[in-house]
């Protein structure tokens, strides 16, 4: 099977990859397609832009996702913003540095979160296959590791050891958000189930 890749972000091209190697054939995004103005409110809704937005250009099946973090105290914020926490233009480092400013003062048991990815294939029938991933965490005081990406290293997972995604290395694909969601889709697509 071969898909043309909804991201651009080489970081997240990197870890669909790797997680998706042997299921289906990823190919980039044409240069040519311009970014998608991701203004849905909520995940399913800005991966559905995007990979519609490449099956109609490509005339190809076209693969997106898009993920959020969560945070209990925030009420659930950045959530679809997190890419853009702090601003259109801002770094990953930007946005770490506004969620551990909001979070100033928060005790270490209020600093719970979530990240969430949802996995889309979009057919150029019409149809669709639709993943979802999830993890919980928290977020920890300052930032720890130089791996990863995102807010990877202010959050840990529950499931670890108590080390950030970012300290992680590949370690991480085992258990975060986005390397479920897309075993998940892999699955399903294996099985061809599909969902219009």
């Amino acid at each position: 099977m071969q898909l043309v890749l909804a991201s651009a972000n080489p970081d997240k091209v990197a870890e669909i990859k790797h997680v998706m190697a042997g299921v289906a054939e990823l190919e980039p995004r044409p240069d040519s397609v311009p970014d998608v103005v991701e203004d849905a409110d909520t995940l399913e809704g800005n991966a559905r832009l995007k990979a519609e937005a490449i099956c109609s250009a490509t005339g190809q099946a076209a693969v997106a996702d898009d993920t959020g973090l969560e945070v209990d105290a925030l009420d659930g914020a950045p959530g679809v913003y997190s890419a853009r926490f702090a601003g259109e233009d801002a770094t990953y480092g930007d946005n770490v540095d506004k969620l551990l400013a909001l979070l100033a003062g928060v005790p270490d048991d209020r600093r719970t979160a979530r990240f969430r990815t949802v996995a889309l294939v979009r057919f150029p029938d019409g149809s669709e296959v639709i993943a979802e991933g999830a993890v919980e965490g928290a977020i920890s005081l300052a930032p720890a590791g130089d791996g990863g990406f995102g807010y990877d290293p202010v959050f840990v997972p529950v499931e670890g050891d108590g080390r950030s995604f970012a300290q992680m290395g590949d370690e991480k694909h085992r258990i975060s958000h986005r390397g479920r969601a897309f075993r998940a889709l892999a699955a399903a697509l294996r099985d061809g189930g599909a969902s219009a």
